[in-house]
This record gives structure tokens, sequence and C-alpha cells, in this order.
């Protein structure tokens, strides 16, 4: 197991919270300099807030812990591709790294859907890896919502 599949694999974790709470399961992690700093999953569900995807969630725990709203230096894993609102928000926090299990091909602005990362509209540049335990972050969401229907 490679370091991106390693704390991919605790990101899994949170999403699966988020599925015991019956929000889509979807979670994130965020790490600088080799710790973890902080860790969310969906809850727009259960806050009653739109906003609460996992890496709003996530951006918002780190700045609290780091005292900053400025994520300089960090690594964001999570398990679904972002969209457009948690890219800006990923953009504007100035996050170094993405590391996305799932590809979105709906609302996912990583690749998918569209391509927001090189956007003239952000002053900032994001290195991006995607796929990473994929198929196990797809399954997760495949699961989720055939249990819907």
């Amino acid at each position: 197991m490679n370091e991106d599949e390693k704390w991919m694999s605790l990101a899994l974790e949170q999403a699966r919270k988020a599925e015991e709470m019956g929000e889509v399961p979807v979670g994130a992690i965020l790490v600088k300099d080799g710790l973890l700093i902080a860790r969310a999953h969906n809850q727009p569900i259960s806050t009653n807030d739109v906003t609460a995807h996992a890496e709003i969630q996530l951006i918002r725990a780190a700045g609290k812990k780091l005292k900053n709203y400025r994520l300089t230096g960090t690594s964001l894993y999570v398990t679904l591709e972002p969209c457009a609102m948690c890219l800006g928000a990923i953009m504007h926090a100035r996050v170094e790294h993405i590391v996305f299990g799932a590809y979105d091909p709906k609302t996912g602005v990583c690749g998918s859907s569209e391509n927001l990362m090189d956007a003239k509209c952000f002053n900032h540049k994001i290195n991006l890896v995607s796929g990473v335990l994929e198929n196990e972050s797809k399954q997760l969401l495949k699961n989720f919502f055939n249990s819907r229907r």
C-alpha cells in the first residue's frame, strides 16, 4: 500500500461514517507534513446544510485546528471527485494537493463533467491525483444508492 492509498483508506473510513448516518458516503481527510490534520464526512442531511459536504466540513475543521484559513502545504484526500462548490473552497484555502477516489461524471469538476482545475478565475494551482482506491470508493456509493431504490 502506497502513501496515497494509506491516507485514502482513512477517508474511506469517514465515508462509512457518513453512510451509517444515512448520508451519501463521501469522506475526506487533510494531511500536512505527514500528519493527519483533520477528518470529515458528508453531513448535509443531518445538519440541514447544503454546504456540509465532506470537503467543506474538513476545511472548516482544519482551519480551526491550524488557526488559519489558508491551508498551504496540505493534501486533501476525498473519496469522490469534488464538485464546483468544494473545488472553489479548496482553491481559496490554498490546498496544495487533491487526491480523490471515484470519478463523478455528473458533478465532478476535476475533469469528469467539467475541468475547473485550470479555470482563469482561480489564481492558485493544485496538483491532482485521481482514481486512488477508486473501486472501493465507487462501491460504497453504488451500494448506498442501490439501497435507496
